[in-house]
């Protein structure tokens, strides 16, 4: 009974070990993101960006794939040279946009319609950002941009900025 009695204990131990060195670990996937994040551009810097830009998109209040973890509150401009946003992305690791040419607002729509995208960049910051588009890549062939996160395969937000 004895050694029951400590076999149980070593166990609870061991439990109580496995339970904090995983919530150190979430807790560091999650914030990791944030302090290695860049700070935001200035508002100069927004106003330079925004000067020439040729679509907008606001991201919709309820989107199916968005949740208390996974979301944008914000919106985008875009030209021919970049991607501005203006706003804030719950942070996390991994954060890819993507151009897609049909609106998508969930994790099944956008892994049935990702052979049909672009992928444009990786997003560093959550607070607004400003993100060069590659010069093979010509945003009128879209009409939405959607922020996944490759790490997790995980739907964060998106925005349709061309109606059709």
């Amino acid at each position: 009974m004895i050694i029951l009695g400590c076999v149980l204990d070593k166990l609870k131990s061991l439990i109580l070990v496995l339970l904090i060195y995983s919530l150190g670990f979430v807790s560091g996937i999650y914030t990791l993101p944030i302090l290695m994040a860049p700070s935001s551009p200035s508002m100069l810097e927004f106003a330079t960006a925004t000067l020439n830009t040729k679509y907008q998109a606001t991201i919709p209040d309820s989107l199916s794939g968005s949740d208390f973890l996974h979301y944008g509150v914000g919106t985008f401009s875009l030209s021919e040279k970049n991607i501005i946003f203006q706003g804030k992305l719950a942070p996390g690791p991994d954060y890819q946009i993507y151009l897609s040419p049909s609106f998508v607002e969930d994790e099944a729509q956008f892994l049935q319609n990702k052979q049909k995208m672009v992928r444009v960049g990786e997003v560093k910051s959550f607070n607004g950002f400003i993100l060069e588009v590659p010069k093979d890549v010509d945003i009128n062939k879209y009409s939405s941009l959607v922020i996944w996160c490759e790490a997790f395969r995980e739907f964060i937000t998106a925005a349709n900025y061309k109606k059709g």
